[in-house]
């Protein structure tokens, strides 16, 4: 009897012992995000009178989970104003978001990141040095108030749909329409990814039409080179008729090592009867990274970009971007 009591004791010492590790394995913990996008450029031509360093971007903030399934985050985005006469550092939040996941599906709520080239951003790899397509031509926002969701059917597809605002994370709600999305991820052999995404963004207002994305994206990673291209198409631009705009981006990667590797991009901007000429144009940089230690990133490149209005010259310049984030 006095031995089965000593067993029993041992036994629930080792529970305890087992339960109070399985809580501290899910104690809260966090990590800051600090990145920071900079860069030296000069211009040349036409555009010789550009030059200078430039702080573009920095986010700040803090991510905390909660435990397993439940983690919140909350980043401020300091940049520049969109309107060129304004010279003032701006600060906005980015994201202020709460995440739960469990088994295969993840949801978001609050201001969350948006899915509509989300992928493309990361798998083109160098936001720091240059937005991804539809970033770059306003085709829509990184980030909106609203809720998402994506569930992983298997190891080579997986769905999101997302529902929020549709006038992106620098404004309130002001119009009554919202932003609906739905994208698949396709990985059928190892390496390929192709991405379908379509989306409808409400006017809320009478007179103006709805806006319409479509996106498709096919891309190829390997541990020495990766290769994608995506065509996007956009219909009522600015909730107005007859409005489309259209283009693709081409880009590739060559690892050379660890830390060094070539990068090249090419763009392509259309609209529906040029009724945006003046903004049309053909757009490619090429350049190279070099990573200097874990959290440095430096990357020269040369840019061209050839206007397609009628007289507008061809701009060519050249960049230092710099980067640092943890």
């Amino acid at each position: 009897m006095k031995t089965k009591c000593i067993v029993a004791g041992l036994l629930v010492c080792i529970g305890i012992t087992a339960q109070a590790q399985d809580v501290k394995s899910e104690e809260p913990k966090g990590k800051a995000i600090v990145q920071m996008f900079g860069n030296f450029h000069t211009g040349f031509g036409e555009k010789n009178n550009d030059r200078g360093f430039e702080l573009e971007r920095s986010y700040l903030g803090y991510e905390y989970k909660l435990e397993k399934r439940l983690s919140v985050k909350g980043v401020m985005d300091i940049g520049k104003s969109s309107d060129v006469s304004d010279y003032q550092r701006i600060a906005y939040i980015k994201n202020a978001m709460v995440s739960w996941k469990t088994g295969n599906l993840t949801l978001n709520g609050g201001l969350i990141s948006t899915t509509q080239f989300n992928f493309q951003e990361k798998f083109w790899g160098y936001r720091y040095i240059m937005k991804s397509f539809q970033d770059k031509y306003k085709f829509g926002s990184s980030a909106d108030l609203g809720i998402s969701a994506a569930y992983k059917f298997a190891d080579w597809i997986s769905a999101d749909a997302i529902i929020v605002n549709g006038e992106g994370y620098k404004k309130i709600q002001k119009n009554d329409g919202l932003n609906y999305g739905l994208g698949v991820t396709l990985a059928p052999v190892k390496g390929l990814h192709i991405r379908l995404y379509g989306g409808l963004n409400e006017s809320g207002e009478k007179g103006k039409k709805d806006i319409t994305n479509i996106a498709a994206f096919m891309g190829y990673k390997h541990e020495k080179f990766t290769i994608g291209a995506e065509y996007n198409y956009m219909i009522n631009a600015s909730y107005k008729e007859d409005t489309d705009q259209s283009g693709y981006s081409v880009y590739a990667t060559i690892n050379l090592s660890k830390e060094a590797a070539l990068y090249a991009r090419f763009d392509d901007l259309y609209s529906k009867n040029d009724w945006n000429i003046a903004k049309d144009e053909s757009a490619t940089i090429l350049g190279a990274q070099f990573k200097l230690g874990k959290y440095v990133k430096v990357a020269p490149n040369i840019r061209m970009n050839m206007p397609k209005a009628d007289g507008a010259k061809d701009g060519y310049s050249a960049f230092v971007n710099c980067y640092f984030g943890i």
